[in-house]
């Protein structure tokens, strides 16, 4: 089994920053991609950021350059630095893992718990 830590989340006024962290642990052998997705309420669940295994990263749209996913292999945690923030990023962002379990000894999709952020204007 694979568990999924995030911390970070919180209220903060617009214009400001936040910094997520999400760690996994477990059964895991080898980590295809992290990421970052968020849902806002009565909206589908969007996608962030991605950091793939010795791929490029990729960025939602409405990002344009104010959040920056990166990732401490030796930790398998990965972390969104937000700055800049609009009261329209007000949403859950979870954390998202592809990796190979090997519990199962297979390709498996983990997301975290979630963690709320307010963006106050």
């Amino acid at each position: 089994q694979v568990q999924l830590v995030e911390s970070g989340g919180g209220l903060v006024q617009a214009g400001g920053s936040l910094r997520l962290s999400c760690a996994a642990s477990g059964s895991i052998f080898n980590i295809n991609a992290m990421g970052w997705y968020r849902q806002a309420p009565g909206k589908q669940r969007d996608l962030v950021a991605v950091i793939p295994t010795g791929g490029s990263t990729k960025y939602g749209d409405f990002v344009k350059g104010r959040f920056t996913i990166s990732r401490d292999s030796a930790k398998n945690t990965v972390y969104l630095q937000m700055n800049s923030l609009k009261p329209e990023d007000t949403a859950v962002y979870y954390c998202n893992v592809v990796l190979w379990d090997g519990s199962y000894w297979s390709r498996r999709e983990y997301w975290g718990q979630g963690t709320q952020v307010n963006v106050s204007s």
